[in-house]
């Protein structure tokens, strides 16, 4: 509950807009501008300290009558903890762990066929980056092949004349 039954947040801010509330005439004596800025936040704050009670006494009401949750006797083996599934069927713990279990053991599946997955995607990458290679050489074979072409038929075009 706290040392203000937890109206921390309503007392600092009613002490602000009482502060703000209190300085207001001093300063508008000094300057008169602030007359507006004084119009505007004094209101506020004692809006937001009015908001911040009835905040507070709203929660208040809610815990008072909310239920507690259901707690587990741990001297009392016997007692267990009844849960409900969301249509309403009852469901008792072991058929929870053994759902459980199940699902770590599909977990576990999925995670090594994702890791043979990732294996066979690095080794088609390899593949992939091997024929680039391929392509690359055969692409200067053929621009060496054509380059030789070029220069035998500028060397035939020499002996002719």
């Amino acid at each position: 509950m706290g040392y203000f039954h937890n109206n921390l947040s309503t007392l600092i801010t009613g002490v602000f807009a009482a502060i703000l509330t209190g300085i207001w005439p001093i300063f508008v004596e000094i300057a008169p501008v602030l007359n507006f800025v004084f119009i505007m936040a004094v209101p506020i704050a004692w809006f937001i300290t009015f908001m911040c009670w009835i905040v507070q006494k709203g929660t208040d009401y809610s815990h008072k009558y909310s239920t507690g949750s259901v707690k587990k006797n741990h001297n009392n083996p016997l007692s267990t903890v009844i849960k409900y599934t969301s249509e309403g069927k009852q469901v008792s713990s072991s058929q929870i762990s053994d759902a459980k279990t199940q699902l770590v053991s599909e977990l576990d599946q999925l995670r090594s066929s994702v890791k043979l997955k990732d294996s066979e995607i690095e080794r088609l990458n390899q593949e992939i980056a091997n024929l680039q290679t391929m392509v690359q050489i055969e692409s200067l074979k053929s621009e060496l092949a054509n380059l030789k072409m070029q220069a035998a038929r500028k060397s035939n075009r020499k002996a002719k004349n």
